[in-house]
């Protein structure tokens, strides 16, 4: 063999010996990372999942916050509710308050209503004697004079001066001259005249005069001078005013019960 070969055989055994070492150095890399390539891919799993895990509870927490907001709305919608609802009923106490006190108010002016009915009614036929007027006359005479006029005149004035039902007693006297009957008929044409001086010529209610000739029975005065026998020849217009309140009872003497004819 000659030596210029030698060095390309040596070169060829590097080159032989470098592959050699160059394949069994790649394969014992690849067995040493494979374990580790291993724990990376497991790893990178986990974390994988750990990520997927935490994107599905981030998505939970939205879910849970919108829900709480949405819940929180419903609650303040629900308060603002409360609230109106509780001054609705305070609205409604103060008016239930305010009828109660309106129905006790209309109960007692019923009551004292009906207490003045009741007591309107007992007193219909109470009435209150007002005035007396005598208008006299001469013997055996009925007709008024001038100043027996002037004094009806007065009378009527008070009555057109009344508020309230009035009762007009006309009562016609006589002396005791003459028999009983002539003085009852004397007493009963005196007791006309004032009736159609009032009624006819003054326009004071026929319905609220009552009358009565009631002859000498009932004389003023004793009857024996003739000073006395005049104050017997008279008729008495008396004024009643009816009391519906009863402050005067018919002490004062009710009037006649009959209505002029």
């Amino acid at each position: 063999m000659s030596l210029r070969y030698i060095p390309a055989i040596l070169g060829s055994l590097t080159i032989i010996s470098m592959a050699s070492v160059g394949c069994a150095t790649k394969k014992h890399v690849r067995e040493a990372i494979a374990p580790v390539q291993n724990q990376v891919n497991q790893t990178q799993a986990q974390v994988n999942s750990l990520q997927k895990q935490t994107d599905d509870q981030k998505q939970a927490i939205g879910d849970l916050d919108r829900q709480v907001a949405t819940a929180d709305e419903k609650a303040t919608d629900a308060g603002k509710k409360a609230a109106e609802a509780a001054a609705s009923a305070a609205q409604a106490n103060t008016a239930a308050n305010a009828a109660s006190q309106q129905a006790q108010a209309a109960n007692t002016l019923a009551q004292q209503t009906g207490a003045r009915l009741d007591t309107t009614i007992q007193n219909l036929g109470n009435y209150k004697l007002i005035s007396t007027s005598p208008i006299y006359f001469r013997f055996g005479q009925s007709a008024l004079s001038k100043d027996d006029q002037a004094s009806l005149d007065d009378t009527i004035q008070k009555l057109n001066a009344m508020k309230g039902a009035y009762v007009v007693e006309v009562e016609g006297f006589a002396d005791r001259t003459g028999n009983v009957s002539y003085n009852r008929d004397l007493s009963r044409k005196r007791a006309d005249a004032v009736v159609h001086y009032l009624s006819v010529e003054h326009n004071v209610p026929l319905r609220a005069i009552r009358e009565l000739g009631v002859g000498s029975d009932f004389p003023d005065a004793v009857n024996k001078t003739s000073a006395d026998r005049k104050e017997n020849r008279r008729v008495d217009v008396k004024i009643y005013q009816l009391d519906v309140t009863g402050s005067q009872q018919a002490a004062n003497a009710a009037p006649l019960s009959a209505p002029a004819e």
